[in-house]
C-alpha cells in the first residue's frame, strides 16, 4: 500500500467522531488517499467541492465521512422522514457499493436511516421502506430519485423531506452527464434547497461538468489530485501501477487470442468488455462452452432485474470472467481484478481510462490489454496524447488454437447461437459507426469478410452498411440458414408454426392481384 497515504485520519485539521475513526480501523484504512486528505476538510468546513481524481483512488470514503460529520453536527437533530443528504451516482452497481460502504459506517450511528434507490426494483416498495424506516441518507439512481419525486398521490412528498437536505453529492459527475442524466439531475436540483453544500466527484472533467458546477456549486473549490511519479506537466488520468498493453491482431484471430489469454490464467479474476449487448450475449455464450472450468459471468445494460445479483456474485468469487459492456467500466470496485480486457475499443477516449480503472484499484497492481486492428494502430497515440495514458505493446501468443470452426458448429447445431452471431455482428458495425475518434475508428476501411469470419458467422447478414458489397474473402455455410433449428424444442415448435403461417399468407396472396390505393406523392417519395 505504500506511495498511496497521506497521514493519519487523526492528523486532520477537524477532528473525525471516534465512532467514524473505528470504523475506519475496522475497515482497515489507517491511512488517508491524497483525495480524502484534500476534500474531507474543506467540505466539513462547509465548501462546495469539485474533484476530480484517477480512478481508485478513494472518491467514496472522500465524500461519506463528510457527510455523516456534518450531518452529527446539526443543532436539531433530524427526524425519521428528514433527509439530510443524498448521493447520485449513474449505475445501479455503483450505488449498491456506496451503499455498503456507507452502512459500514452508520451501522455505528443507529439514529441515521440509509435508503438505496435504484431501478430494478419496485417502485411502490421503495416509497413504503422509506414511509416505514425513513431515509436520512439516500444512495440513488437519477432516473429512480426524479420518479420519487413524483409519488406524492402514493403519500410520499419527498418535496417536504428535502427541504432538511445539507449535503449533495454528485459521484462519476461526468458519466451522469455522458448517460444523458442532466434533464433528470436538473428536475431534481430544482427541488433542492439552495442552502446546501454540494460535492461534485468525477474522473475525468469534461465541459458539461463545468457547466453543472457553475448551476449547482456556489463558489467551490477544485481540487485536482494526480498521480505522483509522473512528470508535473503531464497529468495522467490512469493509476501509476496499472501496467496498459495494446495487442494488434486481425479480426479473424482476435477471439484466439483472446480465448488462449484466458486459458493461460485461470486462475486469476478478468473483466472483459465488449462494445454492445448483443457481443456480450453472444461471446459470453462462447467463452462458456470453449473455457469448461471457469466460472463467467454476463452483465450488461439490457438485463433489467439480474444485474445486481450477478455483479454480487463476480465479487466474492476467487478466480472468473465478467463479459461486460460499460455498465461496468465506471468506479465499480471489484476485489483483485488481475486484467481487464478490452476486446473492442471503447467508443470514447475517457471510457478507456475508466475501464482500465477497474484494476490497479488503491494501491494494488493491475494489468490491462485492449486488443485493435491493424488499421487502429493510430488509436495509441491518440490515447498517448489524449488521455495521457503510455500503452506498451504485447506481442501476438504463439500456438493458438483455431477455435472459430467450433464456434460456427455451434451456431449449426442451435438457432439461438446463430441469431446471437448475426445480432452481435450487426450491433458490432452500428456501434463502430458511431465511434468518436471516426478518424481512426473508419466503417469504409474495416474489413468486413475478417470480422465475419471473427464473428463464426455462417453468412453475412442484410444490413444498409453491407449493401452493394461483395465479400471474396468470406465463404458462406453451403446450406439454406433457415434450416438450422432451435435447440429449446419450444422455441423451435414457435418457429416452425410462424413459418407455415407465413408459406400459408404467400400462397394465398399470390393469386391475388396488388391493389395499390393511390398515395399522396410527397408520401411515396418519403417511404422510397
Amino acid at each position: 500500500m505504500e506511495h498511496v497515504t497521506e497521514g493519519a485520519w487523526e492528523s486532520l485539521q477537524v477532528p473525525l467522531h471516534p465512532r467514524v475513526l473505528g470504523a475506519l480501523r475496522e475497515l482497515g484504512f489507517p491511512h488517508m488517499t491524497p483525495v480524502q486528505s484534500a476534500t474531507i476538510p474543506l467540505f466539513m468546513k462547509n465548501k462546495d467541492v469539485a474533484a476530480e481524481a484517477v480512478t481508485g483512488s478513494g472518491k467514496t470514503l472522500a465524500f461519506v465521512i463528510p457527510i455523516l460529520e456534518i450531518l452529527l453536527r446539526r443543532e436539531e437533530k433530524l427526524k425519521k422522514n428528514q433527509v439530510g443528504a443524498i448521493v447520485i451516482t449513474p449505475t445501479r452497481e455503483l450505488a449498491i457499493q456506496i451503499d455498503e460502504v456507507l452502512s459500514h459506517f452508520t451501522k455505528h450511528f443507529p439514529q441515521f436511516s440509509q435508503i438505496l434507490w435504484i431501478g430494478g426494483r419496485n417502485p411502490g416498495e421503495d416509497v413504503e421502506r422509506f414511509k416505514q424506516h425513513g431515509g436520512n441518507i439516500i444512495v440513488a439512481t437519477p432516473g429512480r430519485l426524479e420518479d420519487m419525486f413524483r409519488r406524492k398521490a402514493e403519500g410520499l412528498d419527498l418535496a417536504s423531506c428535502v427541504k432538511s437536505l445539507d449535503v449533495l453529492v454528485l459521484d462519476e459527475a461526468d458519466r451522469l452527464l455522458d448517460m444523458g442524466f442532466e434533464a433528470s439531475i436538473n428536475t431534481i436540483l430544482e427541488f433542492l434547497p439552495k442552502q446546501r453544500r454540494t460535492g461534485l466527484f468525477s474522473a475525468t472533467q469534461t465541459q458539461e461538468v463545468e457547466n453543472l458546477v457553475r448551476a449547482g456549486l456556489r463558489n467551490p473549490v477544485r481540487i485536482s489530485v494526480k498521480e505522483k511519479g509522473v512528470a508535473a506537466s503531464s497529468t495522467q488520468k490512469t493509476p501509476s501501477r496499472l501496467e496498459n498493453h495494446y495487442m494488434i491482431c486481425k479480426a479473424d484471430e482476435k477471439f484466439n487470442q483472446l480465448v488462449h489469454f484466458l486459458r493461460s490464467r485461470q486462475q486469476e479474476k478478468h473483466l472483459v468488455f465488449f462494445s454492445t449487448c448483443a457481443c456480450v450475449e453472444y461471446y459470453g455464450k462462447a467463452l462458456e462452452a470453449l473455457l469448461k472450468k471457469v466460472k463467467i459471468l454476463c452483465i450488461h445494460g439490457k438485463m433489467k432485474y439480474k444485474r445486481n445479483k450477478i455483479f454480487m456474485e463476480f465479487r466474492k468469487l476467487q478466480s472468473g470472467i465478467l463479459v461486460c459492456t460499460d455498465v461496468m467500466a465506471r468506479g465499480i470496485d471489484i476485489p483483485e481484478v488481475n486484467w481487464v480486457l478490452q476486446y473492442d475499443p471503447p467508443s470514447n477516449a475517457s471510457a478507456f481510462v475508466h475501464r482500465c480503472g477497474r484494476t490497479a484499484r488503491i494501491g494494488h497492481g493491475g494489468s490491462a490489454l485492449v486488443f485493435l486492428l491493424p488499421m487502429e494502430e493510430a488509436y495509441i497515440n491518440f490515447l498517448a496524447i489524449n488521455q495521457k495514458c503510455p500503452l506498451q505493446e504485447m506481442s501476438l501468443q504463439r500456438n493458438t488454437i483455431d477455435l472459430l470452426p467450433k464456434l460456427r458448429a455451434m451456431a449449426l447445431a442451435d438457432r439461438a447461437v446463430f441469431e446471437k452471431g448475426m445480432k452481435a455482428f450487426v450491433s458490432f458495425v452500428q456501434a463502430y459507426a458511431k465511434h468518436e475518434c471516426s478518424l481512426i475508428f473508419r466503417l469504409k476501411d474495416l474489413d468486413f469478410a475478417g470480422l465475419a469470419r471473427g464473428f463464426a458467422l455462417l453468412r453475412m447478414p442484410r444490413m444498409p452498411e453491407l449493401r452493394g458489397k461483395q465479400f471474396p474473402n468470406f465463404v458462406p455455410v453451403d446450406i439454406d440458414t433457415d434450416t438450422i433449428p432451435f435447440k429449446d424444442k419450444i422455441r423451435e415448435k414457435q418457429r416452425q408454426k410462424l413459418l407455415e403461417q407465413k408459406r400459408k399468407e404467400r400462397s394465398e396472396n399470390e393469386g391475388r392481384k396488388k391493389f395499390i390505393k393511390n398515395k399522396a406523392w410527397s408520401k411515396q417519395k418519403a417511404k422510397k
